[in-house]
């Protein structure tokens, strides 16, 4: 059984970082978004593909990477559909109302949206309640950036 202790201290664990003031919208890394991995693959392949700066675009302030001209020009015709909830930042993180960065492999698809997490354990934890946690990552939702 989960404690809130225990709850927080895996949220701890997965890198947690502070809101704060300059926090960007979308979870980058060195201005990749989501370390790099086409966010369309989640959907159409059914796992994630590493994406290429060959095909890339720039949105949100963020460049996407995809494995295909495909994957990125469907994503430019509807970044909302297929970009991750909560800015790609860990979805667990989000319902417990903190900012945490994620891997490509713990992720999950719910009613047609991509929900990153910060690791397999945590994705665990998410899984346990999904909507509740959507809706609990909601109430904190643009808020927790700052």
């Amino acid at each position: 059984m989960f404690t809130r202790r225990t709850t927080l201290a895996l949220i701890a664990s997965a890198v947690a970082l502070p809101a704060r003031a300059a926090t960007p919208e979308i979870f980058t890394t060195n201005g990749v978004a989501i370390n790099g991995y086409d966010p369309v693959s989640y959907f159409i392949d059914g796992w994630p593909i590493e994406g290429t700066p060959r095909h890339s675009l720039d949105w949100k302030g963020a460049i996407w990477h995809f494995a295909t001209a495909q994957n990125r020009n469907d994503f430019a015709d509807h970044p909302e559909h297929y970009a991750p909830q909560f800015g790609g930042y860990c979805a667990f993180a989000a319902s417990k109302g903190a900012i945490a960065p994620t891997v490509p492999e713990a992720w999950t698809v719910y009613n047609y949206r991509l929900y990153l997490n910060a690791n397999l354990r945590a994705r665990e934890l998410w899984l346990l309640d999904v909507p509740g946690n959507i809706a609990l990552a909601e109430g904190f939702w643009p808020e927790i950036l700052g």
